[in-house]
């Protein structure tokens, strides 16, 4: 729709956010200075579609929308997208080294640099209320640190707008891949916050000599470690609880996650149950992105002390031809496999992708709190269980206090919505 010439414009750094539902439900008003929240000032019941008292500038009245705190996606691979490229047909292969030699072809002749599609995927990320992302980042002897700088470059530039972690991630093993040790000490040399993992005994063969290394490296660089695990059955189980053994010997209680752990689902409950209690007495996370293979059960692990998390994992890659890069739709989709039903349940499969995402990336002065950083999203839903379940439009996104979306008129044509008073600037349209 067109706006009328008179519609005041949207305050870059707004002071108040006015009639906004908070997750617990309530109605308030969330003040905002120097980048945090600093009071939240309940309000009084109002029908969803009412307008307050008039605000004074810098304002803008929600009508009643729901603000969670920036989505968190905690898995994804900023390197390996396609975003940016045109649509390519997606590769199959028969193994998982043959599907690694397929994309690594793909890649180097699809002629757009991994910079580019990765500011592309990290747009789309902003403009759907993303605030911060954990990015592996493949490390192996053929590309070695250029995706790793290319992504160091791309964390520089959206350092406004989007929080980057980045995971050192050997993509063709570690034991098994000549250098790579050397090379993802490099790496946490050079930019790389945490060091990643693959399959020690399904790829590497090897589960002492990959975790050895990994675990070596992070305690001398002081990272955190996220290894992708595959491997099921006990098989999987049994990788799991020696990264819990490692983790608690090193007293490395919560910096240390397992990505995609499908072990966890397809074991008997005796044999989860035991390596459940592993896990939560070690502070090891869990990452799940739903899709393929069997899940970790989110509900029972929680029930031992498990934190389980999401993320999007793969976007329009050679190994998945879907994504959005949507946290809300990726919490949809974990919801549906997991059997989350329940307001309840639907609030917990929010917290995968807010809260315990969050709290699994470390990430301080989180929260829709005061004191928190206001790094937050405006969704056009009533309540959190209704965000989770009907795929709602992000109406406003701030990083730091500042609006940074959602998006361009021309992708959200509708965009504002809102009842803005006062203000300094307009809203960003496109890239600033």
């Amino acid at each position: 729709m067109s706006h009328p010439a008179d519609t005041p414009s949207i305050p870059l750094a707004p002071e108040v956010l006015r009639n906004a539902t908070l997750p617990d439900g309530r109605r308030a008003d969330i003040h905002l200075a120097d980048g945090r929240v600093t009071t939240l000032v309940d309000q009084p019941d109002r029908a969803d579609t009412g307008r307050g008292p008039a605000a004074g500038p810098g304002s803008i009245d929600l009508g009643g929308a729901l603000v969670l705190p920036a989505l968190v996606d905690g898995h994804a691979h900023l390197d390996k997208t396609l975003l940016g490229a045109p649509w390519q047909p997606h590769p199959t292969s028969a193994t998982l080294r043959e599907h690694i030699a397929n994309e690594r072809a793909l890649r180097a002749s699809v002629g757009v640099s991994v910079a580019d599609r990765a500011t592309a995927l990290a747009h789309r990320m902003v403009s759907l209320g993303t605030g911060h992302v954990r990015s592996h980042v493949d490390i192996d002897p053929d590309v070695r640190l250029d995706g790793l700088h290319a992504l160091v470059e791309v964390r520089e530039k959206f350092r406004d707008r989007l929080g980057i972690q980045i995971v050192a991630f050997p993509q063709s093993g570690v034991v098994t891949a000549p250098g790579v040790a050397d090379l993802l000490d490099a790496a946490l040399a050079e930019g790389a916050d945490l060091i990643g993992g693959l399959d020690p005994a399904g790829f590497d063969g090897d589960v002492d000599g990959q975790l050895d290394i990994v675990f070596g490296l992070a305690e001398r660089h002081g990272a955190g470690i996220d290894i992708h695990l595959h491997d099921g059955g006990v098989t999987g189980t049994r990788q799991l609880r020696d990264i819990a053994e490692r983790t608690a010997a090193l007293g490395l209680d919560g910096t240390v996650t397992v990505s995609h752990a499908y072990a966890l689902g397809d074991v008997d409950a005796t044999e989860l149950d035991r390596t459940a209690t592993a896990l939560a007495g070690a502070g090891v996370a869990v990452m799940t992105n739903g899709p393929r293979h069997s899940m970790p059960p989110v509900l029972r692990l929680r029930d031992h002390g498990v934190r389980v998390f999401a993320g999007s994992d793969n976007i329009r890659d050679t190994w998945w031809p879907y994504g959005t890069a949507d946290m809300l739709e990726r919490a949809t989709v974990i919801g549906l496999q997991g059997d989350l039903m329940s307001d309840a349940e639907l609030r917990h499969a929010a917290s995968m992708i807010t809260d315990e995402a969050a709290a699994a990336l470390g990430l301080a002065g989180y929260g829709l709190a005061p004191g928190c950083r206001a790094d937050l999203v405006v969704i056009a839903a009533g309540g959190v269980p209704e965000a989770v379940a009907a795929h709602p439009r992000r109406l406003l996104v701030l990083h730091g206090g500042r609006v940074v979306g959602p998006a361009p008129e021309t992708d959200f044509p509708d965009f504002p919505t809102l009842s803005v008073t006062g203000g300094d600037a307009s809203a960003p349209q496109g890239e600033r």
